[in-house]
């Protein structure tokens, strides 16, 4: 007699799942919970559960890099024309050639910060080679490895393409987007970024030199109320003596004149902007030097593999794969190399 109480076991049997390739076109069998597979023909990445996106306050982001934009032109013809009217009486009284050499040292370095400050900023940061996707016929074997889809563009996407939500593009091997260039930092304008950071770089330093300079020939006389009691190699009244001096400069400082007052203030936002680009150079050099940019470094972190580091990567990305003086003509138009 058979048992009516017995109990049933119920295998569920998961069935694969038929899901076409975004690249080439192929159905591919994959298993429900495996939402991302590669295509065995192409190469290509395909999420099953990407949806094209929309760009979200774009207008936000665009309004936000015109006034950084602004803020950093304005700042740059105060220091050309402040720092040539502050310091112009100073020079040229010592003699009339240091006048005109130091007029002639601001030109160019001005000219050259503006110049590069176009190009990195109106210059396409990069377009990615367009390539066939989409047809069985179209696409060969491996030819879209490792490409994935964006959902933004609808368009395929190299492994070191991304897309800039603020631009609203894809660049190809984008580094960051910059706010205060107002464009991102690619494969076509890697270069000129570079060489404007040098470019601010020494320009901030020359800066500095001639601000503190002729601060010093305008600066009214320090009066010192203990300093000149002191005896020299008496250690006790050494913070004595700095608070006497920061008092004298503090107390002379009100006497300063408007010409004075500009002088110190490009002392300082000179300095502090050295800081800034030399850590942010230093930064852009290193990942140049490990052959990778800010962007595929964050996703190295994840797991992939790191690039090889090189000196000749720095020759590579300024266009000097042989000695440098033989090529230094080839700087401006040789474009940073990308492999898919």
């Amino acid at each position: 007699m058979v048992d009516l109480n017995k109990e049933h076991l119920v295998t569920v049997v998961s069935e694969d799942r038929e899901t076409p390739c975004w690249g080439c076109g192929l159905h591919h069998l994959h298993p429900p919970n495996a939402p991302v597979f590669k295509c065995s023909w192409c190469g290509a990445i395909t999420d099953k559960y990407e949806s094209k996106c929309e760009h979200k306050n774009y207008w936000w982001r665009h309004m936000r890099d015109r006034c950084f934009v602004c803020v950093l032109i304005g700042f740059i013809l105060f220091v050309i024309c402040g720092g040539v009217w502050a310091v112009y009486p100073v020079i040229f009284s010592i003699s009339f050639f240091c006048g005109i050499f130091h007029l002639t040292i601001t030109g160019i370095l001005s000219i050259t910060t503006v110049l590069l400050f176009t190009l990195t900023a109106l210059r396409s940061a990069g377009t990615p080679p367009l390539i066939e996707w989409g047809s069985y016929p179209a696409v060969g074997k491996k030819q879209l490895e490792n490409y994935t889809f964006c959902r933004y563009c609808s368009k395929a996407k190299s492994p070191r393409t991304h897309h800039c939500r603020t631009c609203g593009i894809c660049v190809l091997d984008m580094d960051h987007h910059c706010p205060f260039i107002g464009n991102c930092v690619g494969a076509a304008n890697h270069q000129h970024f570079i060489a404007f950071l040098i470019s601010v770089l020494v320009s901030t330093m020359y800066v500095t030199i001639m601000s503190a300079y002729a601060a010093l020939h305008i600066w009214p006389p320090l009066t010192y109320r203990y300093l000149d009691h002191f005896r020299a190699g008496d250690r006790s009244l050494a913070w004595r003596a700095l608070q006497d001096v920061a008092i004298a400069l503090a107390s002379s400082a009100v006497l300063l004149s408007t010409r004075g007052l500009v002088l110190v203030y490009l002392f300082v936002s000179s300095i502090s902007l050295e800081i800034g680009i030399s850590v942010l150079l230093w930064q852009q050099l290193c990942y140049i030097y490990e052959g990778q940019t800010y962007l595929s470094s964050l996703s190295m972190r994840g797991g992939d593999e790191a690039g090889e580091k090189d000196c000749k990567n720095l020759f590579r990305f300024f266009g000097c794969p042989y000695p440098v003086l033989r090529f230094l003509p080839n700087f401006w138009n040789s474009p940073k190399r990308h492999e898919k």
